[in-house]
């Protein structure tokens, strides 16, 4: 059976690094927070050209505390999109801010900036567009809009390790970057973990404070604050991860050239399109076909797995009916949920096994 992500192959990649960095913490006592996660911190920053990192429990409360250090609360409106993992909704009603939604573009799936402007109100207090897969969304169309009604943008960039739009990395362009290191992702830890990155002093000091309990020194309270701390192995096996990120990401990209290549004269589904100056770090493949359901059956057959991300956007979940949204309310997502198929990517996939799944789609037609 052919694997959808294999994260013991990681594992056995860098063992070695691996065990030593948690050795060392354990060696260290020091679990909390401390100098490996201030490190990570560090150079996570570099790595992002910015020059702040705050490195927090999940890339859930890294929205939530850019959120709150934009000064997001109740009354406020933010504008993001509906299709995306429900966390970015969930981290703004966290804020007691409502969450508006605007439609994806068709290709990319990320965030159409020409039905921003009409979404914009007097309580909308920040934008949040999401690098859907890997890709960024049209930060030039997203910051014009922004800029012009001076709304601070705030980049979902939890699957975009690395990804960049015209040379800049994701999360450096916005008031803010956030980031997930749920282990499944391009950068992930060994259990959870976040990162929010920005260029502002004091953006960065509020979130140190809020994931900390809302203190400036030990047990002085200045905010209102959570328990959003990293865990010291989790920054120690992150630190070691984020050295090898980029030969991964190369790793996925040249998977993702590979599957478009064996794919691409299929009349009967669409594969991915990396844009022109954007960085595609592919931390999902996902095919579209108006038979999604009946090419995942094929697949499922042979043995490869799949998956759906995602078959309901979020203005159509249970969970989040009190926003009034309806079917047909923003059809390219809506369409785009019914369509979409992820393929199995990783960086240390064989090649073989891209080819057997491209065949097996190819199989799916003929047979």
């Amino acid at each position: 059976m052919i694997p959808f992500l294999d994260l013991r192959a990681q594992y056995q990649s860098i063992k070695s690094e691996i065990d030593a960095a948690v050795l060392g913490v354990l060696a260290s006592g020091q679990y909390i927070l401390g100098e490996e996660v201030i490190r990570l911190e560090q150079e996570f920053a570099d790595y992002c050209n910015v020059k702040h990192a705050i490195a927090v429990n999940t890339g859930t409360s890294a929205l939530h505390l850019s959120l709150l250090a934009a000064g997001i609360g109740p009354g406020d409106e933010v504008i993001t999109v509906p299709f995306t993992f429900v966390a970015t909704v969930s981290a703004i009603c966290y804020t007691g801010a409502t969450p508006v939604f605007v439609d994806v573009e068709p290709v990319t799936l990320t965030m159409d900036p020409a039905q921003l402007e009409a979404k914009i109100t007097s309580r909308t207090k920040a934008i949040i567009p999401v690098h859907l897969y890997g890709q960024m969304a049209d930060m030039d169309g997203i910051m014009a809009v922004a800029d012009h009604y001076q709304i601070p943008v705030i980049e979902d960039a939890c699957q975009a390790h690395g990804a960049r739009y015209k040379g800049a990395r994701a999360g450096s362009i916005g008031a803010s970057g956030c980031f997930s290191f749920y282990p499944g992702k391009n950068l992930g830890a060994c259990g959870e973990g976040g990162i929010a990155v920005t260029n502002s002093d004091e953006q960065a000091k509020t979130m140190r404070m809020l994931r900390d309990w809302g203190q400036e020194q030990r047990y002085h309270h200045l905010l209102k604050g959570f328990n959003y701390r990293m865990d010291a192995i989790q920054g120690a096996i992150l630190r070691v991860k984020l050295r090898h990120l980029e030969a991964w990401t190369e790793a996925r990209r040249s998977h993702g050239r590979r599957y478009s290549s064996l794919l691409a004269g299929s009349p009967h589904l669409r594969t991915p399109v990396e844009v022109p100056e954007r960085r595609h770090v592919y931390h999902v493949y996902a095919i579209r076909s108006h038979d999604r359901d009946g090419l995942q059956r094929v697949l499922t057959a042979e043995g490869i797995p799949s998956g759906l991300h995602y078959p309901i956007p979020v203005h159509l979940q249970k969970a989040h009916a009190d926003l009034g949204y309806q079917a047909g309310d923003f059809p390219v997502s809506e369409a785009a949920a019914r369509e979409v198929l992820s393929l199995p990517i990783y960086p240390e996939m064989p090649v073989q096994h891209v080819d057997q799944v491209a065949a097996a789609l190819e199989y799916a037609y003929v047979s």
